[in-house]
């Protein structure tokens, strides 16, 4: 028979019999200040929550309509400098909408709609809020008449903030589109663009509430059976998400916060809300399961459960501040979401969520709606539940380098196709092709000889004679990639701007290395470049400035967090190098898939051949931070289980055994929640959700059940070494599940020793 342990390598460790568990049984932390805050008064901290949660509905109603649609440009940028004085000096350089008059059979040289176009010009130019009023029948350019002569453009700026333009869109749009005597007007342009993407958002993110919320029940029942303890993880979602909607109303007073953000807080609000009650209310049955009464089973679920939720939602909130760096507030609004609903999640599972199962008792377990299927069999036994994790572990373990190496390469290879991405930015093509703005703009790219909405724009700065301006024109339209120079267009004061027509997609190659050599074009005043391919290459310079800070930040504060739970220095790079690998699926697929068109139809989105920059960056930050989530769940258990029996092997075997199903539950969960966001007619919401919902399945059910075992088995008992220093640190600041002891429950220090001896006999 195999002797139980009495110490775990590395100091950090306690036997069976010593203070790790038993040794608090008596008067352990379980009557701690935090406990006895959030169990003394149930009713009242239900009630305070209650009326918390009336007041953020109050304060948060109406935070989509505060919301911007943009956001992917870097302030400070050269090309964010220029496009603000354009638009101070030249707004007509500068349109954001489009009305495109269809003139039909007649065409657009007809005098009857010659007549009708002018007066629809002039009637806009007197819009207050409308500046730079342009079109096809006051200056002739070709660029703004179609290639069959039967459409032509009007263009014009609507200048302001964001929120201040859409509203004066809001209230011109109706005027101006549809039948105007001869003439058909749709509007288009990218403020129309933003416009109707924010309302497909909105549309689409109420829809997919009404998918996920259903199927979430469902499986929660599935899991718990009990219909009531199905309903305590929903609560807390829910409160989670009323909470953050009134954190970014908040926001929203004083700086710019990205619409696509509610997808976040949506899907996050539930997924991580579920992942905590569930770890909770299953730590909670278990307690009550091997004998405890209800208050001993929540104070020790809180120093147990509770302690891991902290520790997630601290590695998961950390992943989604680093996004903070960034400049884009499209980027900072999922950090501000991101870390708002992560904290309310933690906050109501560790507050709310006690003081209802202090309520409940033992009816957490009513309305077992298994029974309806059982058919009068014997409910299965709780400390067998895992048992088939347990084995996946023993056969993964056996075979240990096999695994390790087969699943890494799987791993690396489904993410080769990243290799080759290509950034872009997001334009009318993200919308679904009935939408009336993208119309409008296919209308435009497809039928007209040029790019109404303006090129690559050269801002001059500073008094130059016309033969000056002549001559730069000339050295800027030798230059290659480069078809037309028009301009320059010139104002009192030293003001001018020149168009430059570059060759390709107005945000391809050929268009960004235009943008380079034209900001290394010597001239003799100030020049400054700007146009959608300017703002692409400054956003991605902006990116590649601050993204090995983000980078590192996370990777250090997520080295620390995993210390302090285990008090070893190898298992927090082994958590950051594998969180990596889950990833690669979930890069390799956004390329394969979206960048490439490969099932654009099945998924129905239209490929434009690149990614939009910023989003790569958000969905790390978003699924580092989630299979961090899933780690610290399945590693805390490892170290529990550690700290009690010192078998190394063991202790692995335990904790996938007691969290292999409680993570890929969750994982399940939130996988759905992320589908659910994914049936977006967006196509960058549609490519968040679908990734990030892949990201976490290859984590639970590849790399928590496959790799993770595989390698401890490979790293052995130096899995938990650390420095004598290091471990005196952890030994003071440290903290895990195994600093409380756990009354009866599946993890009593018998139900060890007995699966200690059963895996040694077994050995023989």
């Amino acid at each position: 028979m195999a002797e139980v342990k009495k110490s775990a390598p590395g100091g950090g460790g306690h036997g069976a019999e010593g203070p790790g568990r038993a040794a608090k049984a008596a008067g352990g932390p379980g009557g701690g200040g935090w406990t006895r805050f959030v169990t003394a008064r149930p009713r009242l901290t239900l009630l305070v929550a209650l009326v918390l949660t009336a007041l953020a509905v109050l304060a948060g109603g109406g935070v989509a309509d505060r919301m911007g649609s943009g956001g992917w440009e870097d302030p400070a940028a050269e090309s964010t400098y220029a496009t603000e004085a354009l638009e101070r000096r030249f707004p007509g350089s500068q349109p954001n909408l489009l009305l495109l008059v269809d003139a039909g059979a007649a065409g657009t040289d007809a005098p009857a709609v010659v007549a009708e176009a002018r007066r629809l010009a002039e009637r806009l130019d007197a819009e207050p809020g409308v500046d730079g009023v342009g079109s096809y029948w006051s200056t002739g350019s070709p660029a703004l008449r179609s290639e069959d002569g039967r459409k032509a453009v009007i263009a014009a700026r609507i200048a302001g903030e964001e929120k201040d333009a859409a509203a004066v869109l809001d209230r011109i749009a109706p005027e101006y589109r549809g039948t105007h005597g001869p003439v058909e007007v749709s509007l288009g342009g990218g403020l129309a663009v933003r416009h109707e993407m924010q309302t497909v958002i909105q549309e689409d993110l109420l829809r997919a509430e009404v998918i996920a919320l259903p199927l979430t029940l469902v499986l929660l029942v599935m899991v718990f059976g009990s219909a009531v303890a199905a309903l305590l993880p929903l609560g807390v979602g829910i409160v989670a998400i009323l909470g953050t909607n009134a954190v970014l109303r908040g926001i929203t007073e004083f700086t710019d916060v990205s619409v696509f953000a509610q997808n976040l807080t949506t899907a996050l609000g539930l997924g991580l809300a579920i992942d905590y009650a569930l770890f909770v209310v299953r730590r909670y049955r278990e307690e009550l399961a091997g004998g405890a009464d209800t208050h001993a089973a929540v104070r020790a679920t809180l120093r147990t459960a509770g302690r891991t939720v902290l520790f997630s939602a601290l590695t998961v909130a950390v992943s989604l501040a680093a996004m903070l760096l960034f400049p884009q507030y499209f980027l900072r609004s999922f950090a501000y979401a991101g870390i708002a609903v992560v904290l309310l999640a933690a906050t109501a599972a560790l507050t709310l969520l006690p003081a209802a199962l202090v309520l409940l008792g033992d009816r957490v377990n009513a309305l077992d709606l298994r029974k309806l299927v059982r058919r009068g069999r014997p409910p299965r036994d709780t400390a067998a539940e895992g048992a088939g994790w347990g084995r996946v572990a023993a056969l993964v373990m056996r075979r240990a380098p096999v695994f390790a190496v087969l699943t890494t390469a799987g791993l690396v290879l489904l993410g080769l196709p990243f290799l080759g991405v290509k950034f872009g930015t997001a334009d009318d093509r993200q919308l679904p092709v009935t939408a009336s703005s993208r119309v409008v703009q296919d209308e435009l790219r497809d039928g007209f000889p040029g790019d109404p909405g303006g090129g690559i724009t050269v801002l001059a700065e500073g008094e130059a004679t016309p033969a000056q301006y002549a001559a730069y024109r000339q050295r800027i339209g030798a230059l290659d990639g480069v078809v037309r120079v028009d301009g320059p267009v010139t104002a009192p004061g030293g003001h001018a701007y020149f168009t430059v027509v570059p060759e390709g997609e107005a945000v391809g190659a050929d268009a960004q290395r235009a943008v380079a050599a034209l900001r290394a074009a010597p001239a003799p005043f100030d020049t400054s470049v700007t146009g959608q391919a300017a703002v692409l290459v400054d956003s991605k310079d902006a990116l590649a400035e601050r993204l090995p800070w983000a980078a590192g930040i996370i990777v250090v504060v997520t080295l620390l967090l995993v210390f302090l739970l285990t008090g070893s220095v190898l298992i927090p790079l082994q958590a950051v190098v594998l969180n990596a690998l889950s990833l690669t699926a979930m890069f390799g697929a956004v390329v394969w898939v979206f960048q490439d068109g490969n099932l654009a139809g099945l998924l129905g989105f239209t490929a434009t051949g690149d990614i939009e920059t910023t989003l790569p960056v958000l969905m790390f930050c978003v699924a580092f931070g989630l299979s961090m989530d899933y780690g610290v769940f399945l590693l805390s258990r490892i170290k529990e289980e550690y700290d009690a029996t010192g078998d190394h092997e063991h202790a692995v075997r335990f904790g996938l055994r007691h969290t292999g199903g409680l993570i890929t539950a969750a994982a399940v969960i939130l996988a759905v929640v992320m589908v659910a966001i994914g049936t977006s007619r967006v196509t960058n919401t549609k490519m968040l959700g679908l990734g990030i919902a892949l990201a976490v399945l290859m984590d639970a059910m590849v790399v928590r059940s496959l790799l993770v075992p595989s390698v401890m088995k490979l790293t052995g008992r130096l899995t938990w070494w650390a420095p004598g220093p290091l471990r005196r640190f952890h030994d003071r600041f440290g903290v895990s599940e195994s600093d409380a002891y756990n009354p009866g429950g599946s993890s009593g220090v018998e139900e060890v020793s007995e699966e200690v001896r059963e895996t040694a006999s077994s050995r023989r």
